[in-house]
């Protein structure tokens, strides 16, 4: 069982930055993958950016050279920074997470987590 806690979501005006974090924690866990979604009320949540098990990022195409997502994996956690905020970027954030057991010498199982999110809104 892996436990998703996302800090630093709050109220910032149009242009301004904000830094996520999403700290994973459990017993015995082996993270593969980690990732940021958002979700505004009315539709679907939506891949923001994330890191995979070999640390390469990947992003949405709306968010392109203006977030940028880190990991530092001995302290399991995420981060993403997001620069030149704009309305539109207004969601519930979510961290998640793809994660098995630790079995010393391998990881074994697959399963999905998510947090509980976090809110940025961008004020115009």
């Amino acid at each position: 069982q892996v436990n998703l806690v996302e800090s630093g979501g709050d109220s910032v005006p149009d242009g301004g930055s904000l830094r996520l974090s999403c700290i994973a924690s459990g017993y015995k866990i082996c993270i593969y993958d980690m990732n940021w979604y958002r979700q505004v009320p009315g539709k679907e949540r939506e891949f923001v950016a994330g890191i995979d098990s070999t640390n390469r990022p990947s992003y949405a195409a709306a968010v392109k050279g203006r977030f940028s997502v880190s990991r530092d994996k001995e302290k399991n956690t995420l981060y993403l920074q997001m620069n030149s905020l704009k309305p539109e970027d207004t969601a519930m954030y979510y961290c998640q997470s793809d994660a098995g057991e630790d079995h010393g010498t391998s990881c074994h199982g697959y399963f999905e987590y998510w947090g509980q999110g976090a809110q940025v809104t961008v004020s115009s």
